[in-house]
């Protein structure tokens, strides 16, 4: 009760005193003059007495009989008033006396169980606008962001306390540039006569006491002051010279200024392309308090072009490349080495006498070049002979519109014996069409955007004869070791070799893979697999790692004959190579009988595409005769042997007569009509559903049947390129749909594990290609660490080198950005 009413009497001198501290202790007492500082300190004394007195004259204390009704006013029946009371009548009845004895005990208890009464603080009646709570915060404040050393700053402010105070009547910072990292000087403590400090570092300085006591000399400044004597003065040192305080306290120092150098930068080493075409350049650069950002200027170097064939034409004006330098992440940036990596494979200067400049800049926007270092441009390099002819006839068309005549006459006579040069049929029809566009083009004037998208389908068309379609990874690996093969002949990089070793290893994985997905339980899938020699070869994982061992090992060496030959060795064993066989034979599963049937699929409708690619090639080629393609091996297509291109019946051994083989004497729009209807079919049933790899598979074939319509439609309106390019996808459609429902599969039978069905236990016993043991329920996995040696760190530098050219690129997006830049942090 006592808190309760000093509280409401002396809550608004609480409020004053609150608020006038926490105004002394965040320090505006010196930022206002001091006459308002006395003005208003002794108003506030004057609210504070008043508030003061006017708290005593309402404070009443409690008395005891105000803590006895308090207290009973908390208990049932007022128990204390009741044994406070006397009986007023029937004393004289003993009756009546012992009622009221006992109603009195009753009371007793009741009071024996009182316990203290919580006080009332709540003033909301008497502080309606909640200032006692303002004035909590504004101490509340002051006490995070304040100091109670500031409070003894009102003493000063006294008559005749700047003579009397002790230490300088002056206080001075200098502050170096952020970007320096250089921490801020006090002034008094600087005890020396030279003060050291670096460019563009800005002095603030505070002079006490009376006007004019003080006054500040210096010729460091752009203007330079004499004599200043403002309380409050503030100034950036750009030169050399002196700084001096006039006074009873004054200093002075000799000011020496650090100028900041300007950036440094210079190319490292030689540029190099990676494997995949990337330029790789190393660089170093360096700065006194670091480098903020680089770029890199690339510009033709006209004068060292070898000006011949395409070349010989004046090029069209181009603009200088430029490109970002990466930077680091973390660490030191005052020196550093960096690889600046880009692709420039499919800029019309690839492989030309390039100028590189590299530019640097620092936080104070100064910026350094380097000298320029001549190179061609490194980019992709094509080994196969007509991919890189077409590349060439690219870079003619991108050098000079002017060109086109000449490369529309070169792509007709490279093309013009397509089955003595052209693997891929889509190849040859791609160089067509290509050619085809680029000469009507040419008849009206040849435009900037029609010379990009005939630049770009000539770049397709190139990377398709270099790659392949990949589909057959047999021969994605006879492709890598040809392009190892051909790395080895021309002397190329460590690294880039290095690279290539990395593919065959990949594309060897690939190709075992693919055995593994066509192993069948029945004699004659094994012997479609045997190999020319008719022995059946089992391989095991340290075998394999031994080969690609030794054939890297020798190429370090620089025995580029005997890595040649162990590579075809290498290359003659994955031939011959074949799935190892599984115990006993059953009854095929559901999900096995609708990979036999989408492959069966997948097999007619090549062999409708080769059929359509025939007939449009006599368009092109009348009365030529039909092709020998030994690929061409799906039903109602013919093998290709001795069947006219007008869809007569022949004698060899694609001829589609008698039997069910007359269904393929319809018209291809008919034959593709009943494919689609077939696949329609298998559709209904497939097993996986429910699972996103069934979903996959299913969303898949419906791709492949809307792109086998589109063919059919095609195919009546007699559109053969067309109805090409829609088989082509419901191809690819058809592989994808196969490739998910074989993962559906895969994951069905690891979720049921120990089932014992036939085709378990057949999985269970078999060995791939490897001789390693599968897992769980037939998987084909292993616990075995199948990446050894060297390649492990030269993976990982790859994977860093990555991620560091991925964080340089200020166009991804920032979550992107953030990521990378987290997983540098961490590795």
């Amino acid at each position: 009760m006592v808190a309760e009413q000093v509280l409401r009497a002396f809550w608004p001198a609480f409020s004053i005193a609150l608020v006038l501290l926490a105004a002394l202790m965040l320090g505006l007492q010196d930022v206002v003059s001091v006459e308002i500082v006395w003005a208003v300190g002794a108003l506030s004394l004057g609210l504070l007495l008043t508030a003061a007195v006017l708290g005593l004259r309402g404070l009443k204390l409690p008395s005891r009989a105000d803590v006895l009704v308090r207290l009973d006013e908390t208990l049932p029946g007022r128990p204390i008033q009741a044994l406070m009371d006397d009986q007023a009548i029937g004393a004289a009845d003993r009756d009546s006396v012992a009622l009221w004895q006992a109603h009195k005990d009753r009371m007793a208890q009741r009071v024996a169980t009182a316990e203290a009464v919580k006080p009332d603080l709540r003033l909301a009646s008497r502080d309606p606008y909640a200032l006692r709570y303002a004035a909590l915060l504004a101490f509340v404040v002051a006490l995070v962001f304040g100091s109670l050393w500031r409070v003894g700053s009102v003493a000063d402010m006294a008559p005749g306390t700047a003579v009397a105070g002790q230490g300088p009547t002056w206080e001075g910072w200098v502050e170096p540039p952020r970007y320096t990292g250089l921490p801020t000087l006090y002034l008094a403590d600087q005890t020396d006569a030279e003060l050291a400090v670096p460019k563009g570092s800005r002095v603030t300085l505070r002079l006490y006491g009376e006007v004019g006591a003080h006054s500040l000399t210096e010729n460091s400044s752009a203007l330079g002051a004499e004599a200043a004597t403002d309380p409050e003065q503030e100034f950036v040192a750009e030169r050399s010279g002196q700084l001096r305080i006039d006074g009873p306290a004054g200093r002075e120092w000799a000011v020496e200024i650090i100028d900041d150098t300007a950036p440094q930068i210079a190319v490292a080493g030689s540029a190099e392309a990676e494997a995949g075409g990337q330029m790789k350049l190393p660089f170093v650069a360096g700065d006194d308090y670091g480098v903020v950002a680089g770029s890199a200027l690339i510009e033709l170097d006209l004068a060292a072009v070898d000006r011949r064939y395409g070349l010989a034409a004046k090029p069209e004006p181009r603009e200088a490349i430029a490109v970002e330098l990466p930077m680091p992440i973390t660490g030191d940036r005052a020196d550093f080495a960096e690889d600046l990596i880009e692709d420039f494979s499919q800029h019309p200067w690839a492989h030309l006498p390039v100028r590189i400049t590299l530019m640097a800049t620092d936080a104070a926007d100064q910026q350094s070049s380097s000298e320029p270092y001549v190179t061609d441009l490194p980019a992709r390099r094509f080994f196969d002979p007509l991919a890189a002819a077409v590349i060439e006839q690219r870079r003619d068309l991108l050098w000079s519109r002017s060109n086109a005549p000449r490369i529309a006459q070169l792509l007709r006579a490279v093309s013009h014996l397509p089955e003595d040069l052209f693997r891929s049929e889509t190849a040859y029809l791609r160089l067509r069409v290509v050619l085809r566009r680029l000469e009507t083009f040419d008849q009206y004037g040849l435009k900037p955007e029609q010379q990009a998208e005939i630049a770009q389908a000539l770049w397709d068309l190139a990377v398709l004869i270099e790659d392949g379609t990949l589909a057959d990874a047999l021969e994605r690996m006879r492709r890598a070791q040809e392009r190892l093969t051909e790395a080895m002949k021309n002397g190329a990089s460590d690294e880039e070799i290095a690279e290539l070793m990395q593919e065959l290893r990949e594309a060897t994985q690939d190709y075992l893979q693919q055995l593994q997905r066509l192993a069948q339980p029945n004699g004659e899938d094994g012997e479609r697999q045997q190999g020319q020699n008719g022995e059946s070869l089992q391989m095991t994982q340290d075998d394999l790692q031994r080969m690609m061992d030794r054939i890297q090992e020798l190429m370090e060496q620089g025995r580029m004959a005997e890595a040649q030959q162990a590579l075809e060795e290498f290359q003659q064993m994955m031939e011959n190579m074949r799935v190892t066989q599984g115990q006993g034979g059953g009854q095929q599963s559901e999900g096995q009988q609708a990979m036999e049937g989408l492959a069966e699929t997948l097999r007619e409708q090549q062999g409708l595409s080769d059929q359509a690619f025939r007939d449009l090639q006599e368009q092109f080629n009348p009365g030529a005769q039909s092709g020998e393609s030994q690929g061409n091996e799906g039903r109602n297509g013919g093998q290709g042997r001795g069947q006219s291109h007008e869809g007569q019946g022949g004698q060899g051994e694609g001829s589609d007569q008698a039997g069910e083989g007359q269904q393929g004497q319809g018209t291809l729009a008919d034959r593709q009509q009943a494919l689609r209807d077939e696949l329609s079919r298998q559709q209904q049933g497939l097993p996986g559903a429910g699972t996103p790899e069934g979903d996959a598979a299913r969303e898949a074939l419906d791709q492949a049947g809307r792109a086998m319509d589109e063919a059919e439609q095609a195919l009546r309106g007699d559109d053969l390129a067309e109805a090409i390019d829609r088989q082509s996808e419901a191809m690819e459609a058809l592989r994808e749909g196969m490739r998910s429902l074989g993962e559906a599969m895969a994951q069905n039978q690891q979720n049921q594990p120990g089932q014992g069905t036939q085709d378990g236990d057949m999985q269970a016993n078999n060995r791939d290609p490897l001789g390693r043991n599968p897992g769980a329920a037939g998987s084909i996995s292993t616990d075995e660490n199948l990446l050894q040696g060297e390649d492990v760190y030269r993976r990982a530098r790859e994977l860093l080198d990555e991620i560091r050219r991925r964080t340089g690129e200020s166009d991804r997006p920032q979550i992107e950005l953030e990521y990378l830049k987290r997983l540098l942090e961490r590795f």
